[in-house]
């Protein structure tokens, strides 16, 4: 049986319009929204409608949902729920400081009886699948992650995703893959694995392993094409699909959509995030990121990205 392949929750990232490039080279089994802030939500902010488009695919689309306050958060589900969707995920493994001082994102996994209530709260106001993302914890402690996890299975969540480093630490520690194998033999529910994918190879690697599912998050942003070239490898008499792209012409790309499915507000800073990513592909990428960098506008991302390849660097 395949496993799934997901597109992982990262901010300014995983938006419509970078769905919309995904599904131009085939697209993945499921994708996870921004981060949508309960509060925000429910304050009626200018911008939350560019959170909520679930396009182009409602029905491979989860919404996932960040906060403090349990009350909020049901609110919240419950109006998401309503729109289409494939389901709602719970934020519990954001580790972002500013995050955790609200009470929001990891700073969940510090209490077990606080975290199974939220979910039992929201449980009877999600008739989709309810899931959540989490990390290890705040401590190498393998049996409280087990407890943890137990309860939310308890409280009715059907699907976790580990994220398998501690929540103080960074990206330079390697994720510790083996927690995700080992915690899916303690639960009943699936288990989704994140973390340390560089490319299709490393993510068919993966999908080969103890898990139920793969997420991946930067390095799609990198290769657009990673669950495409990953799903041809997993394919019985698949070809060989090694070759990159066009990256001139798939950044092109990203900016058209960039600029017909976000607001102009939100330009400037998905596509620097976009290219902070993607121009690894080319040799000069750091200096291209640079140049980039400076530009104000859409239109300056484009001009400078176009002048790039028209000097020949590449």
């Amino acid at each position: 049986m395949k496993k799934p392949l997901f597109l992982a929750p990262m901010a300014e990232l995983s938006h419509r319009a970078f769905r919309e490039l995904l599904e131009d080279f085939g697209g993945c089994d499921g994708y996870f929204s921004e981060m949508i802030s309960a509060g925000a939500l429910l304050a009626g902010g200018p911008n939350e409608k560019w959170y909520i488009d679930a396009g182009p695919k409602p029905e491979k689309t989860v919404f996932q949902v960040i906060g403090a306050d349990m009350g909020q958060i049901s609110q919240a589900v419950a109006f998401l729920d309503r729109l289409e969707c494939a389901g709602i995920d719970i934020n519990m493994g954001c580790s972002a400081p500013l995050i955790r001082k609200t009470g929001a994102g990891a700073a969940w996994m510090a209490n077990i009886d606080r975290a199974g209530e939220l979910i039992s709260r929201v449980r009877p106001l999600v008739k989709r699948r309810l899931s959540v993302k989490l990390r290890i914890g705040f401590k190498d402690d393998f049996d409280y992650l087990v407890r943890f996890c137990r309860r939310l299975e308890a409280e009715g969540t059907e699907l976790i995703t580990l994220h398998p480093r501690l929540v103080t630490e960074k990206f330079k520690r390697l994720a510790r893959w083996e927690y995700v194998g080992r915690i899916r033999q303690e639960l009943k529910i699936p288990v989704a694995g994140n973390g340390d994918i560089a490319d299709a190879k490393e993510l068919v690697r993966r999908a080969g392993g103890p898990c139920d599912a793969v997420m991946v998050g930067r390095a799609a942003v990198r290769q657009p094409w990673i669950f495409s070239r990953a799903q041809a490898a997993l394919s019985p008499n698949s070809q060989d699909s090694s070759s990159v792209p066009n990256i001139e012409k798939t950044g092109i790309r990203f900016l058209e959509l960039l600029a017909k499915y976000q607001p102009p507000e939100f330009h400037l800073s998905r596509a620097i995030r976009f290219f902070g990513f993607f121009c690894d592909n080319l040799k000069w990428g750091n200096y291209l990121k640079t140049k980039l960098n400076r530009e104000k506008n859409l239109s300056g991302i484009e001009r400078v990205w176009r002048d790039y390849f028209k000097d020949g660097s590449e």
